[in-house]
């Protein structure tokens, strides 16, 4: 109960230093914005996105599309984009070089194509609004940072997977606490895949991407490597301006979350036992341990239920779209992510890896890579 109580005080207080990217001003036309776009097999997403980025009120800007070894019409889709405006380069990938993950060594390529001093990594189905990146030059100008992320909104159908997304967004807002990115005191970053803007110096700074050519979770680890090094970050919420359906299906969602869920866990058994004992005592059981009948068991379960749903509203109106009354089916949600969880790790275990995109990676790589 005391750690939902300290958890719901800690983000009533973090999320008021979260700001809006909406309410943002709009930037003039420098500096010149690099935006690097790895893709793999993306043909039904990349060019719906790549249009809204086409859209955008800020103009100066070039585009580095990288084809990562697609096997689908991702490439033939790029070379038609690139016909549309002269501002788009297209990169193919054809071999993956040894000890890189697929779409690191393609933004770090992307990279050294590059010609601007700020840079936007961002994702092939990542939609845009025409101010998107107008509002987030003016917010980084202003605020002279040296990285800016932003949190989109996670659109998504199906009803579980609204609430196993809204969860997971609750779960990740109270671990991670990411509004810690915006304290320079905090050595705690964060970084976000849609949208992950730096300083060409900072990336240079921080390593670039062949610091974490082996992290699966490369937007996150690039965030935490820019605070690491005393760099002048902020995180923002986009809701109206950043959309991406982040997975179509329940069961896309858990396949998914396959390739960075054990990573996470910095690919440690114990890690995993203790987030599991964790999620199940401190927001499974209180549903159930309600109905006790020991009134005192009852009215701390009742006490821990209050400040659990305070929390996991406060999430949700700030990091999402969602409903909040999607807290009522949260120990079901909980459950499943606990499943998945202890899904992608035996599924590590059993084929000595991760398997992304059509490429495995071993457990041994993956953990000789993991940054501490």
């Amino acid at each position: 109960m005391l750690i939902w109580i300290a958890a719901s005080i800690d983000a009533l207080i973090g999320f008021r230093k979260l700001d809006s990217l909406e309410q943002a001003d709009y930037a003039g036309q420098e500096p010149l914005l690099s935006v690097i776009v790895a893709a793999r097999n993306e043909e039904d997403h990349i060019l719906q996105s790549i249009r809204t980025h086409l859209n955008q009120t800020y103009k100066n800007t070039e585009w580095i599309l990288v084809n990562d070894r697609s096997e689908d019409g991702t490439g033939k889709v790029m070379e038609s984009l690139k016909r549309l405006d002269s501002r788009i380069e297209v990169i193919h990938i054809d071999s993956l070089p040894e000890g890189w993950i697929g779409k690191n060594h393609a933004l770090h390529k992307g990279c050294q194509r590059a010609t601007g001093n700020v840079i936007l990594f961002t994702d092939a189905d990542v939609l845009y609004s025409p101010e998107a990146f107008s509002k987030a030059i003016g917010y980084f100008e202003k605020h002279s940072l040296d990285h800016l992320t932003a949190a989109p909104n996670l659109s998504a159908k199906p009803f579980w997977l609204k609430a196993f997304v809204a969860f997971f967004l609750f779960g990740f807002s109270y671990y991670k606490r990411p509004w810690l990115g915006n304290n320079p005191r905090s050595k705690t970053g964060v970084g976000i895949g849609a949208f992950n803007m730096i300083t060409r110096s900072a990336y240079e700074k921080v390593g670039t991407h062949e610091y974490i050519k082996m992290r699966p979770d490369d937007d996150l680890q690039l965030g935490m490597m820019v605070k690491r090094m005393g760099l002048n970050q902020r995180i923002v919420t986009a809701m109206t301006l950043i959309e991406v359906e982040w997975y179509q299906s329940l069961s896309d969602a858990l396949a998914g979350l396959e390739k960075n869920t054990f990573a996470g866990l910095h690919y440690r058994i114990s890690m995993v036992l203790f987030s599991v004992f964790g999620v199940f005592v401190s927001q499974v059981m209180p549903f159930f341990t309600l109905f006790s009948d020991n009134q005192a068991v009852a009215i701390l379960s009742a006490v821990n239920l209050l400040f659990l749903g305070l929390l996991y509203v406060l999430v949700t109106k700030k990091m999402t779209r969602f409903s909040p009354w999607l807290f009522l089916v949260l120990p079901f949600t909980a459950l499943l992510f606990i499943f998945s969880i202890l899904r992608a790790s035996y599924l590590t275990f059993r084929r000595g890896g991760i398997i992304w995109r059509g490429t495995k990676y071993t457990l041994a790589e993956l953990r000789k890579n993991t940054i501490r």
